[in-house]
């Protein structure tokens, strides 16, 4: 009866609510307690089983992480779209059919061609590329002007959102996180899509340019929605079908039309990232999700999901993080002695983060040079005129300096910058926010994404590698009245 519960909701018995109230927090407080245990009890019991033994790894030769014991990647697959080379592998002259490996100077190719190259010739024309390097990567072939200039057409005509997708931007980016944000808004982008679930080739390839347009909107968008969160104005800018991908992203995000240098610029990093290869963990994840026969919003997600993780998409952030912290610490820029000794303590785990990295050096390919590392810091010299700027750049390269130095000299290993190292700081040149640098990469790689899903539907196999059984033995089950903690198998 609802009479005989309302003073227990209504406070009108005081005492009642009282001793109510107290059970109710013990009961509360024991059942956190309860919880917090059994998490720790999982937390120890997972660490036991779940960590493997080097010597376990040697004895079944096992390839971890897909790499061999000599660091070069395990072949999985075959791709025409990137091929990145970091060293050579020379074959033993003993006849034990080994080899070694032999590093070189780092090369990046976009369906056979050079991409530095191709940058480096595009912005030698003063034009805009990153639409070319789309066709390009999505094709095999360079584009003639007529089918560029359609191409472009093309992604214009797709690049602003309709009502209802800014809708679900407003709806779903409720994340101050923008990977977090891009992932949620992309993943609702197919309730706009007449057919999301098929996997013909022409409806892929129309959904990928269609992600490929809209991506930048959906991030400069994404951040807008932030900051009026925060308190500012909510004004989202439509893109503007005369001006490039790169001019159109600064004018989305900054509120006004960026100079041609600062756009140029811009361009130049969409170019340099817009692909790496099917090895990299994000492409993996794309052409492994692809494989099943998941649709494309589920294959580009899975991407930015792979992204967001620290280890391969947030190290740009990272670099500029530990600049900061370098700035803050080290009080003469200039001075050889003091970058070295913080960046000591920085190995040693004594200052920044405390992690014994500095970000920035060396790649899981290249070995003695990252061939998108030089372009990028040239153009970013260029533009960076103000004094802090070109101090801070300068101070950036003699920590890259005295960092390949210091891990020579402690693991032994040849280092040299990444793209990473000098893209975050070519990104803050031009105004743009830290936590949108990611974000960028994202919206740069989803071309590369999309021609290596294009690519593995056409392969049409299900990727599928073997796991081998870290245990020793089978188990005999034991009845659950029987069991005494403490006496799993050991």
């Amino acid at each position: 009866m609802p009479g005989d519960a309302g003073p227990l909701y209504s406070g009108q018995d005081a005492a009642g609510d009282k001793g109510l109230n107290e059970r109710r927090g013990q009961a509360g407080r024991e059942g956190k307690k309860s919880m917090k245990n059994i998490i720790s009890k999982i937390d120890e019991l997972a660490r036991y089983h779940n960590e493997v033994s080097p010597e376990l790894v040697k004895a079944k030769d096992i390839k971890l992480g897909l790499r061999n014991p000599d660091g070069t990647g395990v072949v999985a697959g075959i791709t025409s779209k990137g091929l990145v080379l970091g060293y050579e592998r020379i074959p033993r002259k003993d006849g034990s059919g080994g080899y070694d490996v032999k590093p070189i100077p780092g090369r990046l190719l976009y369906c056979g061609y050079d991409a530095i190259e191709l940058a480096r010739q595009i912005q030698k024309e003063d034009r805009f590329g990153f639409e070319e390097i789309a066709y390009l990567l999505l094709t095999g072939e360079l584009p003639c002007p007529d089918d560029l200039d359609t191409f472009c057409d093309t992604v214009a005509k797709k690049r602003a959102l309709t009502r209802i997708e800014r809708g679900i931007l407003l709806q779903e980016a409720q994340n101050d996180n923008q990977m977090f944000a891009l992932h949620a808004v992309v993943s609702h982008l197919s309730r706009c899509d007449p057919d999301p679930v098929s996997i013909e080739i022409e409806d892929v390839i129309d959904t990928c340019i269609s992600l490929i347009a809209k991506m930048p909107t959906v991030v400069a968008y994404n951040y807008k929605a932030a900051r009026y969160r925060k308190g500012d104005d909510l004004v989202m800018l439509r893109p503007d079908p005369k001006m490039s991908t790169a001019e159109n992203f600064l004018y989305m995000l900054r509120g006004e039309k960026p100079t041609r240098d600062e756009a140029l610029l811009f361009d130049l990093a969409l170019m340099l990232h817009a692909e790496h290869g099917g090895g990299n963990n994000s492409t993996f994840a794309v052409r492994t999700v692809s494989s099943s026969g998941a649709n494309t919003y589920m294959a580009i997600c899975s991407g930015i999901a792979s992204l967001s993780g620290h280890l391969h998409g947030g190290a740009n952030e990272a670099v500029m993080m530990m600049v900061q912290s370098i700035k803050k610490n080290v009080q003469n820029w200039e001075s050889r002695t003091q970058v070295r000794a913080y960046l000591e303590k920085i190995l040693d785990r004594k200052a920044h983060d405390k992690a014994g990295k500095i970000y920035g050096m060396g790649h899981a390919v290249y070995t003695l040079s990252d061939p998108r590392c030089d372009i990028l810091k040239e153009k970013a010299l260029q533009i960076a005129t103000k004094k802090e700027q070109i101090q801070e750049l300068e101070l950036m390269d003699l920590v890259a300096e005295i960092a390949c130095e210091l891990i020579r000299e402690r693991k032994g290993q040849i280092v040299a910058p990444n793209v990473d190292y000098y893209s975050g700081f070519v990104y803050k040149v031009l105004g743009i926010p830290i936590d949108l640098f990611t974000p960028i990469f994202a919206m740069s790689r989803v071309v590369g994404w999309s021609a290596h899903r294009i690519e593995q539907i056409i392969q049409a196999k299900l990727i599928r590698p073997a796991y081998v059984n870290s245990l020793p033995r089978e188990y005999v089950y034991v009845p659950l009245g029987e069991r005494r903690p403490g006496e799993g198998p050991r």
